[in-house]
């Protein structure tokens, strides 16, 4: 199995004592910039829109399925309520939106190493909220998780064609991931980290 390709982790109840706390926080455009950036807020009359009595609609972001990319739109049922952090995953060829519908998400974010890109930096691992009306849009290679807080939270999502068939094909064990990578923090010599609202 590919060294940067973990499988999903035991079920929430199957956890060791965390190794650390990480503090969860409102999501702002200046607190996310590092890893991709927000969607959502309100009308924006310095962007190409129109805006009337009946509906407002503008430009927020041209995204960027990579080189030869086909854009895919999905539907994604979170449900994991641990808020225990014990996997991350990243896309390397494109970006990934998440937009929360009817509910909000614990989106945690972390960027690659700055000696090795596809090796988390956990020193500089982020967790923010992300309530209904709003999203992110990560730049490849961010290295993510999300939960919900109870539930199950439908969001949309945003993504590469290829990717989700690359991924689904390697977490079914058909193939070693080639455009994803997850990894389990005990592998990178890290304990789960505890996620608090």
């Amino acid at each position: 199995m590919n060294p940067r390709f973990a499988p999903w982790p035991a079920a929430a109840d199957e956890v060791a004592e965390p190794a650390r706390a990480l503090t969860v926080e409102a999501l702002t455009a200046e607190a996310f910039a590092p890893f991709g950036r927000v969607l959502g807020g309100g009308y924006d009359p310095t962007v190409t829109g129109f805006s009337h009595p009946g509906s407002d609609f503008w430009h927020v972001h041209d995204f960027d399925a990579g080189t030869g990319g086909q854009v895919e739109v999905l539907w994604v049922n979170y449900r994991n309520d641990s808020l225990r952090l014990r996997v991350l995953e990243a896309h390397w060829l494109t970006e990934q939106a998440i937009v929360p519908l009817g509910g909000e998400i614990v989106h945690v974010v972390c960027p690659g190493r700055d000696d090795d890109p596809r090796t988390p930096d956990l020193a500089r691992l982020r967790a923010f909220r992300v309530g209904d009306g709003q999203g992110v849009c990560m730049q490849p290679g961010c290295w993510h998780a999300s939960f919900v807080l109870a539930g199950q939270t439908t969001c949309l999502m945003l993504t590469r064609h290829s990717t989700t068939a690359d991924l689904v094909e390697a977490l079914q064990g058909r193939h070693d991931a080639v455009e994803s990578s997850i990894v389990e923090l005990a592998a990178l010599g890290e304990g789960e980290v505890a996620l608090q609202v």
